[in-house]
C-alpha cells in the first residue's frame, strides 16, 4: 500500500513539469504580438528614411536590432526550457535543428541568456551615447545632459554587472563540466580496469 501511494505521487510529480507548458505556450504568443510590433518599428523607419537624421535613422535601426535580440531571448528559453524542464525534443533528424540543442542543459541555458541580456544591455547603451544631447523640433534638449549622463552612469554600472554575472557562471558552467565529464570521474577509471584488476 506504501509503495503504491509512494509510486502514484512520484508519478504526479513527474508530470507536474507539464505545467510548465502553458507558460511556453503563452510566451509564444508574447513573441507574436513582438512581431507584430518589429513590423510597426520597421514600418516606421523606412516610412521616414528620408526625414530622418543620420543619428536619429541609427537609433531606429539600433531598435530594431534590440527587437531581434529579445526575441531571440525568448525563442532560447521557450525551446531550451521545454527541452530541458518539460519533455525532449525529437528533432533528431530534423534539417533546421538549432546547433544549440546540441549541448542544452539548465547551465549552458543560463549563460546563453546572460549572453543576449549583455547583447540588449549594449544596444540600450548605445542608444543613450547616441541620443546625447538630442533635441526636439524647436531645438530644445529634450532631457538635461546631467540626467542624461547619470542615466548612462546607472546603465554602464548595470552593463558591468551584467558582465561579470556572465563571467562568473561561464566559469563555474566549465568547471562543473570539468569536473563531472563522465570519461574523467571516478567511476569511469573504475570500469576502465581489466576484469581481472576489479576488486
Amino acid at each position: 500500500m506504501v509503495k503504491l501511494v509512494e509510486s502514484g505521487l512520484e508519478r504526479m510529480i513527474f508530470m507536474s513539469r507539464w505545467l510548465q507548458a502553458p507558460l511556453y505556450v503563452g510566451l509564444i504568443i508574447a513573441q507574436v504580438a513582438y512581431t507584430w510590433k518589429f513590423g510597426v518599428e520597421l514600418w516606421h523607419v523606412v516610412s521616414h528614411t528620408n526625414t530622418l537624421d543620420g543619428k536619429h535613422f541609427l537609433s531606429g535601426v539600433l531598435e530594431l536590432i534590440d527587437f531581434v535580440m529579445v526575441a531571440n531571448l525568448i525563442i532560447m528559453v521557450v525551446i531550451g526550457g521545454y527541452a530541458t524542464f518539460v519533455s525532449k525534443l525529437d528533432l533528431d533528424d530534423h534539417d533546421d535543428r538549432p546547433d544549440w540543442l546540441e549541448h542544452i542543459d539548465p547551465g549552458s541555458i543560463k549563460v546563453k541568456l546572460a549572453g543576449s541580456l549583455i547583447g540588449i544591455s549594449s544596444i540600450h547603451l548605445l542608444q543613450a551615447f547616441i541620443q546625447l544631447g538630442s533635441t526636439d523640433a524647436n531645438g530644445q534638449p529634450i532631457t538635461s545632459t546631467d540626467l542624461q549622463l547619470t542615466q548612462i552612469g546607472w546603465q554602464i554600472v548595470l552593463h558591468l554587472v551584467f558582465l561579470i554575472s556572465t563571467v562568473m557562471l561561464a566559469l563555474t558552467e566549465m568547471i562543473m563540466h570539468r569536473r563531472y565529464r563522465p570519461d574523467e570521474g571516478p567511476h569511469a577509471a573504475k570500469t576502465s580496469l581489466p576484469a581481472g584488476q576489479a576488486h
